[in-house]
């Protein structure tokens, strides 16, 4: 008999279960064997394409894969998708970090990532990018999205939040975070919100170490707190607990902790269960963060935390190297009771609960002609062009043009991306050369003057991705050489930085005379700067957070 505390969960928001779908939550988990219903704990990582990756997903049986699209190759990555699908016994949640820019389908459309829409500031531009987004994600196959991201880029120097969220200002990560739930999930894609409970003070990236939220109990409530309370009020179906420890919260209850005040989210029961089963009333699936990362890692065993991740109150383990091997890490503290059947219990219904208010459990017609169209890529076309930012051209250098800058000095270190060996090329230095400017980019093995150009731009491509810990202005790295990395041409030279990623490099550059951020590197982006750089069309773009640094000198 299906018990009455599982019927209130799932008629209940977010899942808001009709009696068909209860039924088939009810149906599905009682056919579970032993092993499916430790599989269905696991969200596994699915990259590249081994043709013997559907048969191992098979085998595993796990609640569902993200999908990591490293190839353009459409008609490979959906058939890839629909034979795992169709492969399922139980229908699969297929999950991906819908983020845009350099994280959009590579056979989409190519969209900004979060910051660039902070920047336009038009919640109804937000929510057409998010909609085109989400019906290019359900049409590709994927039902879930790990995003929005609702943390506050309050320090500058996070390597881990700044592109990724909306910014610092509380009540503009609202405003766009609702906005992003609302269309992702009327798409019929369910939105996670992270990194719980609040990224964004702490410098470090939990990819690398346990972060902290330093935050009082009345400063969190004015501002993470809100964002989580709104986002649930809004309905969104998932929340992402992350390795990120909240000392005050565990203080509160236990005013002498130590070392537990430091314990990592994901695997304490005090802020899953208590602070946000029970005081935020989240009724929602809790999905661990990348249970790889050293922010977990640092902490203990593998073989002793995993089991924590679903003791504590998540429903979802997220990814594993060695899956067979973690299955029987669950198997064993399922064994000794460190995990109760009560909890796994709980957890499955939550999961069968997620995939039955998606309707994974009906037949349906994947719309793929929506993927990569013609109005989907003008409506971001015209988005794109209203990122820009200037912030700053104390000299009066802008707009460019040939007649006054033909010979241009490019310096760069590329596009950066830590999960590709070597970083990209821009485009933009090619866009210039088909507009009549004599483009030369820098060679550290021969070095160029600066005054021989007519202008010296600074072509930074950084995005904050996983396990960057310190995103900077790296002049040695840029110039090759010691001496060249203290030279600074903007007294002889006309100069900028022109930033498509990380906004805050005026904190290492702050007499740069020019600056120009537009916080995603895809090559639709470098287009519209450069149409805003010739003056082509106008900057619109309005920061949402202060490139400054809080340094007034960098303002001049």
């Amino acid at each position: 008999m299906f018990k009455a505390e599982y019927k209130a969960i799932l008629t209940a928001a977010p899942f808001h279960l009709d009696d068909a779908g209860m039924a088939w939550v009810e149906a599905t988990l009682a056919s579970l064997s032993a092993e499916e219903k430790i599989g269905q704990l696991f969200i596994l990582a699915s990259m590249g394409m081994d043709p013997g990756e559907p048969e191992r997903l098979a085998a595993l049986k796990p609640a569902g894969i993200t999908r990591f699209f490293l190839s353009g190759d459409r008609d490979a990555e959906l058939g890839f998708l629909d034979q795992v699908r169709a492969d399922a016994r139980v229908p699969m949640l297929v999950s991906a970090d819908l983020e845009g820019s350099r994280m959009s389908l590579p056979f989409g459309t190519e969209v900004p990532n979060p910051l660039a829409l902070a920047a336009v500031d038009d919640v109804q531009a937000t929510t057409a990018i998010s909609r085109i987004m989400a019906d290019e994600a359900r049409a590709t196959g994927i039902n879930w999205s790990f995003t929005p991201v609702i943390d506050i880029n309050a320090a500058f120097r996070s390597a881990i939040v700044a592109t990724r969220g909306f910014g610092s200002q509380v009540d503009r990560i609202e405003r766009h975070a609702l906005a992003q739930i609302a269309a992702f999930q009327a798409a019929g894609v369910a939105a996670t919100v992270k990194h719980w409970p609040g990224e964004g003070h702490d410098d470090r990236d939990q990819h690398l170490v346990t972060t902290v939220n330093p935050l009082t109990l009345t400063e969190w409530e004015e501002s993470h707190g809100r964002l989580y309370r709104a986002a649930i009020d809004q309905g969104v179906m998932a929340v992402m607990s992350a390795h990120i420890a909240f000392p005050a919260f565990v203080r509160e209850l236990a005013p002498g902790a130590e070392l537990e005040a430091y314990r990592p989210a994901s695997i304490s029961r005090v802020l899953t269960q208590t602070l946000l089963r029970e005081r935020l009333g989240f009724n929602g699936l809790i999905v661990s963060d990348a249970t790889g990362m050293a922010g977990l890692g640092a902490w203990g065993k593998r073989s002793e935390c995993l089991p924590e991740v679903i003791s504590a109150g998540c429903d979802l383990i997220l990814f594993s190297n060695d899956p067979v091997q973690d299955m029987g890490y669950i198997r064993a503290a399922l064994a000794d009771g460190r995990i109760t059947a009560a909890r796994h219990e709980e957890a499955l219904v939550r999961v069968l609960g997620l995939k039955a208010a998606l309707g994974l459990h009906k037949a349906s017609v994947l719309e793929r002609s929506v993927l990569g169209s013609a109005q989907n890529k003008a409506t971001a076309q015209a988005v794109t062009a209203r990122v820009p930012t200037l912030v700053k051209d104390v000299k009066g250098l802008l707009p460019l043009s040939p007649a006054k800058h033909r010979r241009v000095l490019v310096i760069t270190g590329g596009v950066v991306s830590p999960i590709h060996p070597e970083p990209f090329a821009f485009d933009l230095p090619e866009m210039l050369r088909s507009e009549g400017f004599e483009v030369t980019l820098y060679d550290k093995s021969t070095p160029q003057n600066p005054k021989d150009f007519d202008l010296v731009i600074y072509l930074l491509g950084e995005e904050t991705l996983l396990t960057r810990g310190r995103i900077f202005l790296d002049w040695l790295r840029l110039t090759g050489d010691f001496r060249l990395a203290m030279e600074r041409p903007w007294h002889e030279v006309p100069t900028m930085l022109i930033s498509f990623g990380y906004p805050y490099y005026l904190y290492d550059a702050p007499r740069m005379p020019c600056v120009v951020n537009a916080y995603a590197t895809m090559p639709s982006m470098q287009k519209a700067a450069v149409d805003c750089l010739l003056g082509r069309a106008p900057w619109q773009g309005q920061s949402p957070v202060d490139p400054f640094c809080g340094q007034e000198e960098a303002r001049y």
